[in-house]
């Protein structure tokens, strides 16, 4: 520790010491400073010293030792207030709302002890003067802590109806206080209300909105508000995750997630702060945290990973099911502690009451990537509900129904059927279906399993279907790549059953299947032969001939079942898909226009044969080829009818293609709401689909984007955050990487937190460099300048700024290169003797802007360029106008104010010269002339400037020109500023 010399030394070292991150270095530096202040033999010193001591254990985990620096200060208080300044005797009565709250939290202290302490409150703010509201909050504190809940309302109204004065907590802390006790009581929506200031930013302190958004999660649920639930865990979060003394709140973000079905987020968080089990500085908040744990624990348990390790406490390791017990037995022995102490069972109940709580959503996506906990449930199996035992027959003709029908659950049906009839002799027809069923599963394997079905079914004397049967078992053979063989293999079966079907000895339900078997078959040559069409194959005669095969074996179909599907959803599937593989066709010949109305024709088909499902897959079509063709329009209408067909039909990996689309065209015509959503769902499915780094991962960016186009700064930073490590040049390409960190960067300028923006912008500028298109690169290094300069990194913002501007100057972007300079003017002035690097800087600006005006290609461009220029001679007077320090001698300032002068007046000349058009702009250089022209001693002409401002704004209605540009503003403005400078140098 460096030697604290005097008290001003003493002061600094508690600045500095303050603005540490919380916790026990902190705390341990406070305790240096005390025992350097006592030898200083200067009371305020001391006073000082444990005022600060007392503050950063307040804000830490360490509360409980707050209690013997606060008695030393009431004690010197009462020997010697003269001791004590005006700020130290309001800090002393302030903190006594700390001791009293953190008394509460301590079981050792006896209720007795604390009712003792809340009337020498009540006594000592009476004899200051003081209101009666922060005595009646801590009373409420305390009633509402030990249950008796008439008292705690009590408290409450006179709370409200006290006057707020200098000891009232701040509003943002009183209106969390007063919406935890709305909330306690079932009255969330009066909670949320009262909250809304706090949680929209209207009131903020060191600890609010933090703890609010904490607290607004379960109630945000319970109302079915699940979107603001969603962002202010996010928000949240982000706000207490550095912060020691929050575990409380923590707590209820670890809670959100066991009730939202985020147990691996919940883990995560635990993770995240191992000293949360242990620290014992704050009984009541490790009671809240111990509680949550054994809520996650036993959500895990119920969920059947009880044998899962998890994290805990430190020096084992610990599954869901032992970690459950320990934090449960952890928080109710807590929790006896504090009833022994209180004399109830109140703090029991409640512990009860929040580790037994059920789920309140199944499932609510984050955004953040996730890992599933458990499989989705299996279908069911049709059984006999009577005897348990399966009943063959039922499952039978349940399986047969649903084949028939084309029903979603027909294959599990049958692998019902195939596990009901191991060992039981079945007749020739029922095995040649169960054959024919297990084959469909087997793809390519299932050829020769198809061809026994062929063999069973024409035993069972179905010599129709056992052509179908062999038909499938050429289309599987195709499916294997041997398209050849396979046209070999069903040209038999086609002559076969169109002889049949002639003769009336098989039905157009399997003479369909057959001719749709080779149609299938050619299909597959016509893509192989498309390819060739697409790379411009000379011998395009070839390719057409295997597309007119094709097309005329579809529409053999087509002129079998059009028509004469009747109730039968098998043939009326047919032709859908027949219109399905036109469609194809055409799309293989370039003819997209014809190919979308033909995909759009077959959709339209199976949603009118009661198959939505079907239809999915040609929609997502048509939305690719409109979108291709330029109809954002009926793009968008394909993957909504898509997602509707689909419904709970639609798989994991579909559903997040389609609603990534779907957010890309949303956001494309700017509804960055709607989009967010769409985006939101994407991860969410590709989190289920085990497509986490993929395309999880593009979803997860989208939404990031579209979070930030609504201002949702915090929300973004976190979906951003947690896309970054799954995005990879390989599968993502480095663009996405660099806009990823480009928009992370945004956010977190955004939220203040410069240095990590200047981080994550100076990283997209490193990729983008490699680049061969450099704007990107120029544009990333210059908002790395603003960020490290705003974090107070002068040199490297300097550095930054200065590899843009040689960029900027490469591109021939003269507005980029002179912003580029002006901003490192403004960085010059920081350092000392820095004003002759100033004034080259802008001089180099104003040489590069003259240059380019002249030398302007177009009137447009020129009109921007005087614009940049005048812009340019503004700041350069400004920052002249600033460097003045007060101990300069009066020559010296005179003639810098002199020179600022000169190019104020120079700027506004150049705004003159655009007109109307930059009206706003000279008039507010006029003004800053006449401010200087005051500080010269020219009152009249300083005067003169003003008057001819106001002159220039006559006639101007303000409500009128206010026409959401912000016109009627700036006319506003205008005149309170020349009217105050009328008042200076009247």
């Amino acid at each position: 520790m460096s030697e604290i010399a005097d008290f001003d030394a003493l002061r600094r070292a508690m600045a500095e010491n303050s603005g540490q991150p919380e916790g026990p270095a902190r705390n341990a530096r406070a305790e240096e400073l005390l025992a350097a202040a006592e030898k200083l033999n200067v009371p305020l010193a001391v006073i000082e010293a444990l005022g600060h001591q007392l503050k950063v254990y307040n804000y830490s985990s360490e509360k409980g030792k707050m209690f013997v620096p606060f008695a030393r200060l009431l004690r010197m208080w009462d020997e010697r207030p003269e001791n004590f300044d005006e700020y130290e005797t309001h800090t002393l009565h302030w903190v006594f709302k700390w001791v009293s709250s953190g008394m509460l939290d301590q079981p050792h202290i006896p209720l007795a002890s604390i009712e003792k302490w809340l009337g020498e409150m009540e006594h000592r703010y009476r004899l200051a003067g003081y209101s009666e509201r922060a005595v009646r909050s801590a009373e409420h504190s305390v009633a509402a802590h030990v249950g008796d809940l008439a008292r705690a309302e009590r408290a409450y109204a006179a709370w409200l109806a006290a006057d707020r004065d200098r000891m009232s907590d701040c509003h943002a802390c009183e209106l969390h206080g007063q919406g935890w006790w709305q909330a306690e009581r079932g009255r969330d929506a009066q909670a949320l209300e009262l909250w809304r200031p706090v949680l929209e930013g209207e009131y903020a302190c060191a600890h609010e909105p933090h703890a609010a958004l904490a607290s607004s999660l379960v109630p945000l649920l319970r109302l079915g508000h699940l979107d603001e639930a969603r962002g202010n865990h996010l928000r949240g979060l982000r706000l207490v995750r550095a912060m020691e003394s929050m575990r409380g709140a923590y707590a209820e973000h670890v809670e959100f997630c066991a009730l939202t079905g985020n147990e691996a987020r919940g883990l995560e968080l635990l993770a995240e702060r191992p000293a949360y089990f242990t620290d014992d500085g704050q009984p009541q908040s490790r009671l809240d945290f111990m509680s949550v744990v054994a809520l996650l624990m036993d959500r895990l348990t119920g969920l059947g990973l009880g044998d899962r390790q998890v994290p805990g406490p430190a020096g084992r390791e610990w599954t869901a099911r032992e970690l459950a017990t320990h934090a449960r037995a952890e928080a109710l022995a807590l929790a006896a502690r504090f009833d022994e102490r209180n004399g109830t069972t109140y703090v029991s109940e409640r512990a009860r009451a929040r580790m037994e709580q059920r789920p309140l959503v199944e499932r609510l996506p984050l955004g953040v990537r996730s890992v599933r906990q458990v499989p989705p449930p299996a279908p069911p199996v049709v059984t006999a509900a009577a005897t348990g035992q399966p009943d063959l027959p039922a499952l039978l003709a349940e399986a047969r129904r649903l084949s028939d029908n084309l029903r979603p659950n027909a294959v599990e049906a049958w692998a019902a059927v195939a596990e009901a009839a191991e060992g039981v002799e079945l007749d020739p027809r029922d095995r040649a279906e169960l054959a024919d069923h297990e084959a469909m599963g087997l793809g390519p394997e299932g050829a020769a399993l198809f061809e026994r079905a062929a063999e069973l079914y024409a035993a069972a004397g179905d010599p129709g279907e056992a052509l179908a049967a062999r038909a499938r078992a050429a289309y599987v053979r195709a499916l294997g790549g041997d398209v050849d063989a396979a046209l070999a293999a069903v040209s038999g079966p086609c002559d076969e059953i169109l002889a049949l079907f002639g003769a009336g000895d098989t039905g157009i339900r399997q003479t369909a299947s057959v001719l749709m078997g080779r149609a299938r078959i050619l299909m597959r040559r016509a893509h192989e032969a498309g390819e060739g069409l697409a790379e411009g194959d000379a011998e395009r005669d070839g390719p057409e001939a295997v597309l007119g095969e094709a097309e005329a074996a579809v529409r053999e179909v087509l002129a079998l079942v059009d028509g004469r599907a009747g109730e039968d959803v098998r043939l009326a599937a047919r032709a859908a898909e027949a219109q399905a593989m036109l469609a194809e066709l055409a799309g293989l010949r370039g003819d997209l226009k014809t190919a979308a109305a033909l995909f759009a024709r077959g959709a339209a088909a199976f949603v009118a044969a009661g198959l939505p499902w079907f239809a999915v897959e040609y929609e997502a079509r048509l939305a690719s080829l409109a979108h291709h063709l330029g109809d954002m329009a009926e793009a968008e209408r394909a993957l909504r009818a898509a997602l509707e067909h689909g419904g709970a039909q639609l798989e994991a990996p579909g559903r997040a293609q389609l609603h990534l689309q779907l957010a890309e065209l949303v956001g494309g015509r700017g509804d960055a709401v709607e989009a967010a959503q769409h985006a939101l769902e994407a991860a969410h499915w590709a989190d289920e689909a085990g497509e986490s780094a993929t395309l999880g991962a593009w979803a997860r960016q989208q939404l990031g984007g579209f979070l930030l186009r609504q201002g949702r700064w915090a929300e973004a930073a976190e979906v951003l955050e947690s896309a970054l490590p799954d995005l990879t040049a390989e599968t993502h390409g480095d663009g996405a990487i660099v806009q990823t960190q480009w928009w992370l960067g945004d956010c977190l300028s955004e939220l203040g937190e410069h240095h990590a923006a200047a981080e994550r912008r100076l990283q997209a500028a490193e990729i983008a460099r490699h680049w061969p298109e450099q704007h990107d690169h120029a544009t990333l290094a210059h908002l790395a300048g603003e960020s490290l300069g705003q974090a107070g990194l002068a040199e490297e913002a300097d550095r930054a700024y200065a590899r843009a501007g040689g960029l900027w100057r490469e591109l021939g972007n003269v507005h980029g290169l002179i912003r580029s300079l002006r901003a490192r003017a403004w960085l010059a002035l920081r350092a000392q003797d820095g004003l002759e690097e100033v004034r080259a800087l802008m001089a180099e600006a104003v040489r590069e802007g003259e240059a380019a005006r002249d030398t302007a290609s177009d009137a447009e461009s020129r009109q921007q360029l005087v614009a940049e220029l005048g812009h340019t001679h503004r700041q350069f007077g400004d920052l002249l106008a600033r460097s003045v320090s007060d101990d300069a001698d009066d020559a010296s300032a005179r003639a810098v104010f002199e020179e600022a002068l000169s190019q104020v007046l120079r700027s506004a000349e150049v705004f003159a010269s655009l007109g109307d058009a930059a009206l706003h702009s000279r008039t507010g250089a006029e003004l800053a002339a006449g401010r200087l022209e005051a500080q010269l001693g020219r009152p009249d002409d300083a005067a003169a400037r003003a008057r001819a401002v106001l002159a220039a704004y006559d006639g101007r209605d303000t409500s009128e020109t206010d026409d959401g540009d912000g016109d009627g503003e700036a006319v506003r403005a205008r005149r309170a500023e020349a009217e105050q400078v009328l008042r200076l140098v009247e």
